[in-house]
Formats: structure tokens, C-alpha cells, sequence
């Protein structure tokens, strides 16, 4: 066999460990790796371990004690009386080296995984415009001196005020069921109408005639995509939670 050929086909950086180049003369050379030809591969992993001396290169102690482990297990295999276990059979000296390797080729191919994920991962971008989306947002649906004190929040806070009122009206609950036929179109056509009048509408005014809770929700959401598509706008007036819609 011609050793220095074939440790001068090595490639030094593709191994980060002992059993990483063991698994590679497996593979070069197509062995059984439960059926391992232990001085094959000990004559090999010593071969490369001299081409590293020979080089000037410091050889880890990893490598170095796999070394001295493939020569016990290869001077077992010589010995003529084998070792055996409780049961009288005899004990294959190269059953925890399999093992090991076993164990480090499952990890190997798990990591190889996880590199495929994370180069994948590496090419994502995260979204980080959702405060630009929003600041945006504001400026276009809700625009006047005070913008930055007005949030979503205050106008959600004021709307349920207005909910509340209409539960207080009732005197007692009756478990009815109706069909409601308030559409959003026809409450952006009755909000406008109310604008046509008043250059400004107070927030509270919207609903006051409205008849019932649902009534109200369908107008609230009608109210919001007009805010949303720019056809009116919000400004805050004095005091907490004052609010005044105005046609733009």
C-alpha cells in the first residue's frame, strides 16, 4: 500500500476531530462500519498522524489517544485467546470504537441540518418597518397640533364609554336574537352627512342616535377605514379623551 499517496490526498482542514477522519477512511474506502478492518484503519489514521509530524504540525491529544486506542484494539484482535463475557462469548474488542462512531455520525448529520438551517435562516430578514408602518399610519388617518398625545388606545378608550352608556340604558337583559341590517357603507354616508353640517363633530355626537350597541360597533368600524382611507381625521380637544372629527 502506498501510505504517502494517500496521506498526501488528505485534506487537513476537512477534519475536526479523530473520529471525523475515521469516518472519512470509511467512506474513501467503502468499509462495513460495524465489521471495521482495524489494522487497515489504524495503519491509515498512524499514516496521517506522521504526515502531520512531517509538517511541523502540532498533532492534538485527541488524535493521539485515538491512536493509542486503535493499537490496543488492534494488538486484542492479534492475541489468540479472546476475551469473554459472562455468558462464555466472545467479546469483539472494536464494539465500543463502533459505537462511538456511530454516535458521532447521527451528531455529525444533525449538525450538517442545523448548518442548512441556519444559512437558510441567514438570508431572512427581519421585519423591522412596523414602527415607520405605524408612525406613517398616523400622520396619514389622524393629523392636527397635538397628534402625538392622540393614540388608538384614547380613541378605543372613549368608544367604550359610549358602549357603556348604551348598556346602561337598559333597564333589563332579554336573550333575543335579531338580524341587523346596519351596513359600514351607510354609516361612512351618515357620518358625512352629520360633516355636512358641522365643520367639526364631536366624537360622542356620532353615536348618540344610534339605537343599539351593534348599531354602534358597525359605525365605529365605519369610522375607522374612514380614518384609514384619509377621509376624515381626528383632533384632540381639551380635557381627557375629547375627541373631534372633521372631514378633510
Amino acid at each position: 500500500m502506498n501510505t504517502q499517496s494517500q496521506t498526501y490526498n488528505i485534506k487537513i482542514e476537512l477534519f475536526e476531530g479523530p473520529f471525523d477522519l475515521l469516518l472519512f477512511f470509511i467512506q474513501r474506502d467503502e468499509l462495513d462500519i460495524d465489521d471495521i478492518p482495524i489494522t487497515k484503519i489504524t495503519d491509515d489514521f498512524l499514516d496521517y498522524i506522521h504526515h502531520l509530524e512531517k509538517l511541523n504540525l502540532d498533532v492534538a491529544s485527541e488524535f493521539i489517544l485515538t491512536a493509542a486506542t486503535l493499537i490496543r484494539i488492534k494488538t486484542k484482535m492479534l492475541l489468540p485467546r479472546k476475551e469473554l463475557d459472562e455468558l462464555g462469548n466472545e467479546i469483539d474488542p472494536r464494539t465500543s470504537l463502533v459505537e462511538k462512531l456511530l454516535e458521532y455520525k447521527k451528531f455529525k448529520a444533525l449538525l450538517d441540518d442545523f448548518r442548512e438551517l441556519e444559512e437558510e435562516r441567514s438570508m431572512k430578514y427581519k421585519r423591522g418597518n412596523t414602527s415607520k408602518e405605524l408612525k406613517k399610519l398616523a400622520q396619514t388617518a389622524l393629523i392636527d397640533a397635538e397628534l402625538e398625545s392622540l393614540s388608538l388606545y384614547k380613541l378605543m378608550r372613549a368608544f367604550e364609554r359610549v358602549l357603556i352608556k348604551h348598556e346602561e340604558k337598559k333597564s333589563r337583559r332579554v336573550h333575543t336574537v335579531h338580524f341587523y341590517k346596519y351596513k359600514v357603507k351607510d354609516q361612512k354616508k351618515y357620518i358625512l352627512e352629520k360633516l355636512k353640517t358641522k365643520k367639526r363633530l364631536a366624537f360622542n355626537d356620532v353615536f348618540e342616535s344610534l339605537a343599539n350597541r351593534i348599531h354602534a360597533v358597525i359605525t365605529f368600524l365605519a369610522l375607522l377605514e374612514m380614518l384609514t382611507a384619509g377621509d376624515v381625521g381626528v383632533v384632540l380637544g381639551e380635557g381627557a379623551n375629547n375627541f373631534w372629527i372633521e372631514k378633510k
